[in-house]
């Protein structure tokens, strides 16, 4: 097992060190030119990595690196993915000069045109239904319970 790890760890951290160099920009790499020190890893796995690791590239504290540029950041905390996605919500054929206001009154007056198009197909589903269990339940038509007398034995 420990023969196993010692091929391993070597390996794995040499992979890490060479994927890091040739993903790092230029102007972060330090003392010698990237190409050389991409060789330098491949050609010496592990002096190379422990020496890229370790003076290779500019380290930046954790919370820099974060908000830098280039790095990735999630679609709804990306502001221009946010005003791409108002962008073509405006050029879909509405115009661009009307404001928020315009937008959300028109959403407003599209939400109560659904729903009043949800109960009326309520309001017909329940004539239906009503109407199919009519003719076993004795004929109620009122919209409330069956207030007709019951049946004498």
């Amino acid at each position: 097992m420990l023969r196993v790890l010692m091929i391993l760890v070597p390996l794995a951290l040499s992979i890490y060190a060479f994927i890091d160099c040739i993903t790092t920009d230029e102007k972060d790499v330090r003392y010698i030119p990237k190409p050389l020190w991409a060789i330098l890893v491949l050609l010496f796995p592990l002096v190379g990595s422990i020496s890229w690791l370790v003076v290779g590239r500019v380290r930046t504290p954790r919370d820099a690196s974060s908000g830098r540029n280039g790095g990735w950041v999630a679609p709804d905390d990306n502001p221009d993915f946010l005003k791409s996605l108002k962008d073509d919500g405006k050029s879909d054929g509405k115009d661009s000069d009307s404001g928020d206001a315009d937008d959300e009154s028109a959403s407003a007056v599209d939400d109560d045109s659904h729903l009043k198009d949800w109960e009326a197909d309520l309001r017909r589903r329940e004539e239906e239904l009503k109407r199919r269990e009519g003719g076993s339940t004795g004929g109620s038509t009122g919209d409330g319970p069956d207030d007709s007398t019951p049946p004498k034995s």
